[in-house]
């Protein structure tokens, strides 16, 4: 990955804990990078929300996903917006929202929409203000998940397969995932406390290998 972002190991059978993240984004002190945001990206069914509510649980501090962000100011939701806006002024939203998560000078866990990357300015300010972990997940994996959930809430699922439409999504956004993360944490076949250790570790790694 092009910021040195590294794979979290697949957890051990035997219950042990991941190694840490060998990068520390933007160097400084512990304290400094503590007061980081922690962010997650991936596609949608991830588990951007399950696993970032977890997180800020753990770090004792608040959880902001960007979609509520949006629907809150919209007055509407994710399909509405899309129905009676259009994606392009989501897609507006969406960096609007991200931007008034970032600002905040408290350290936020935020789960970022799947499409936000996309936006080369949104990776920057990721980049420059957080710990990006990317959530990464095979399509199969992410179109059972989603079904399961109910895919009304997401229109981009609405035009076809859910699982062909995943994977021409995974070959659009893979590159800019990479492009924003310090860490990989794949979620195939992990419950949710697997996931939440290993992102918990990995920005918990950076932390403590900050060089003063």
């Amino acid at each position: 990955m092009s910021r040195g972002a590294v794979d979290a190991p697949e957890p051990e059978r035997s219950g042990g804990e991941p190694r840490r993240s060998e990068r520390v984004p933007g160097g400084g002190t512990e304290r400094e990078q503590s007061r980081r945001h922690l962010v997650l990206i991936g596609l949608m069914g991830a588990g951007k929300t399950t696993v970032g509510r977890r997180c800020a649980e753990a770090l004792d501090r608040p959880f902001v996903d960007t979609d509520d962000l949006i629907v809150a100011q919209a007055g509407a939701t994710v399909t509405e917006i899309f129905a009676t806006e259009g994606e392009k002024a989501f897609r507006a939203r969406e960096h609007a929202a991200l931007a008034d998560a970032i600002a905040s000078p408290e350290p936020l866990v935020i789960a970022c929409g799947g499409g936000a990357m996309v936006d080369v300015e949104n990776r920057r300010a990721v980049r420059d203000t957080g710990f990006v972990v990317w959530l990464a997940c095979a399509p199969d994996e992410l179109a059972a998940r989603v079904e399961r959930d109910g895919t009304a809430s997401r229109p981009l699922l609405a035009a076809g397969p859910t699982a062909a439409t995943l994977a021409r999504l995974e070959g659009l956004r893979a590159g800019t995932y990479e492009q924003a993360a310090d860490a990989r944490v794949p979620t195939d076949g992990h419950d949710v406390d697997a996931v939440t250790r290993f992102v918990l570790a990995a920005y918990r790694g950076a932390c403590e290998g900050a060089m003063p």
